[in-house]
């Protein structure tokens, strides 16, 4: 048995194809760990969603800021952005069947590999958040997308503000920055307080802000933190994160990272509480496997 973590697919499913033929994934053995931006802007994200829905439990997903906006187009909150790639799941006959997937798919996964704990989000954690804390939060969002509330959620997702976590949140405010966080966080300052402007790589930090794995004191930082959205970012091999979008649709590499190790708990009930009783993240036995991609869109 291996876990693999994929990173940004982005609706190209011949590159997905591809990897999965390298890595020679057996959906009755091995399990996919996909980390959001499943779809949109690359050529074929219905046929990347057929993918994954077809292989069931060994296929299990976060969403990414383009799955929400996939399901805010088809709950109409959202004009199509001209660089969306998306018509080929608007128009599909299967179309409720693959918004039914994506609702029930997570926010955030745990997942324990050799002893070590796994958190899986596709943007970020904010500083002040623990890994069981992050997995409740994310919780509360997962509720809603399969809840009659959807649509109105949705129509109030969208939002730089707040910009930073209190506890005492609640309701629009409350739900808006766990998924800001959970799917746009890339940088954010020592008390947490979020910055959306800047895409570039980690050396274009705004003044006041560092990437948000940089905190002091990060919460998080018992667990590995599993992650994609940051193309300009890139690998990044860390013993406490692994940064997984290598750029696919852009014309850069579709990677996957095998975590091999009998030893994996098996399902999505893996004990937080049990990787953490152990000291700080150590090595991790991992293989990093790349295709490279043709360039889908460019950028600007």
């Amino acid at each position: 048995m291996a876990l693999y973590l994929i990173g940004d697919v982005q609706g190209c499913d011949s590159a997905l194809q591809r990897l999965l033929d390298e890595i020679s994934f057996s959906p009755s053995r091995d399990t996919l760990y996909l980390l959001g931006d499943l779809v949109n802007r690359g050529p074929d994200s219905a046929g990347v969603l057929r993918r994954l829905m077809g292989y069931g439990s060994a296929a299990q997903c976060v969403l990414g800021n383009h799955d929400l906006h996939l399901l805010a187009l088809i709950h109409g909150i959202r004009p199509p952005h001209r660089k969306d790639t998306l018509s080929g799941v608007l128009t599909a006959p299967d179309r409720a069947a693959m918004v039914d997937w994506l609702t029930h798919q997570h926010m955030a996964l745990f997942q324990t590999v050799q002893g070590q704990g796994v958190l899986m989000v596709h943007a970020g954690v904010l500083p002040g958040w623990t890994a069981p804390q992050t997995l409740a939060l994310a919780a509360e969002v997962e509720a809603v997308l399969r809840s009659p509330d959807l649509k109105q959620f949705l129509q109030e997702m969208y939002g730089d503000e707040p910009a930073q976590w209190h506890n005492s949140l609640s309701g629009t405010a409350r739900l808006r920055v766990i998924v800001n966080a959970l799917t746009r966080l890339r940088f954010c300052d020592a008390q947490g307080r979020m910055e959306f402007v800047t895409k570039e790589g980690a050396d274009a930090k705004p003044s006041g802000y560092m990437p948000w794995f940089e905190v002091p004191g990060r919460q998080s930082a018992d667990v590995i933190v599993a992650f994609g959205h940051w193309s300009t970012l890139g690998w990044l091999n860390r013993t406490d994160v692994w940064s997984m979008d290598t750029g696919c649709v852009w014309g850069g590499c579709l990677s996957a990272l095998r975590l091999e190790d009998g030893s994996a708990a098996s399902g999505l009930q893996s004990s937080v509480q049990g990787a953490l009783e152990g000291n700080l993240p150590g090595s991790v036995r991992t293989e990093l496997i790349q295709v490279t991609c043709e360039q889908a869109q460019a950028p600007g």
